[in-house]
């Protein structure tokens, strides 16, 4: 069987590169999402969604691949959109501010009652507190202008405000969430070599 892979049939979106702004128009896709808020190095409630979210994605991969329909797709990488009452906060590390929806990229072969049934397995294995607010919808983010960064979270600042400041020359305005797709692990991976690309929707 063929595996669908979207990080191969959406290359644009999910292979920017490194060092230059460039622009996208990001189509609807169907995302695993979960909301939250909280500094993400300190928060049990982004331990938990982080938890849920991809124990449910393997374990829909797995059914399905498995399954009558023998459908495999590989599980994307973390995705998440970042936003604040006041989005200074990105600039100024207010990270106990920060909300979130943390969400996984999913092929449109997978539905609503793949979910449901790939939640309540995984649930049969270990406790996943988070499991009741995950939730399957479709988004579209539209013209939005992305670069691959590579170093520490942490550094990302001075990045975030040259990318607005390029959309601003464009004679664009911000629009939506901060967005953020996590290439590397960072479990297995030293910060100066994180690959993140960082997105930002503009009008």
């Amino acid at each position: 069987m063929d595996k669908i892979d979207l990080s191969r049939d959406l290359k644009p979106l999910y292979g920017p590169p490194k060092g230059k702004f460039v622009a996208v128009d990001v189509p609807k896709l169907k995302f695993l999402m979960i909301d939250g808020r909280g500094d993400p190095a300190k928060a049990r409630s982004y331990r938990e969604a982080l938890e849920g979210l991809y124990a449910t994605a393997y374990t829909a991969k797995f059914m399905l691949k498995l399954g009558p329909r023998k459908i495999d797709f590989r599980v994307m990488p973390l995705e998440c959109l970042w936003w604040s009452d006041d989005m200074t906060d990105f600039m100024t590390a207010r990270r106990d501010r920060w909300k979130w929806t943390m969400m996984v990229a999913l092929p449109d072969v997978v539905t609503k009652a793949d979910i449901k049934a790939a939640m309540a397995k995984a649930a049969e294995k270990r406790e996943l507190p988070a499991l009741p607010l995950l939730r399957l919808e479709s988004f579209r983010e539209g013209k939005a202008m992305q670069t691959l960064y590579l170093g520490p979270y942490a550094d990302e600042g001075p990045v975030i405000a040259a990318m607005h400041q390029a959309i601003a020359d464009a004679g664009h305005e911000l629009r939506g969430k901060h967005h953020e797709i996590y290439m590397s692990d960072p479990r297995r991976t030293a910060p100066a070599n994180l690959k993140t690309i960082i997105r930002q929707p503009y009008a």
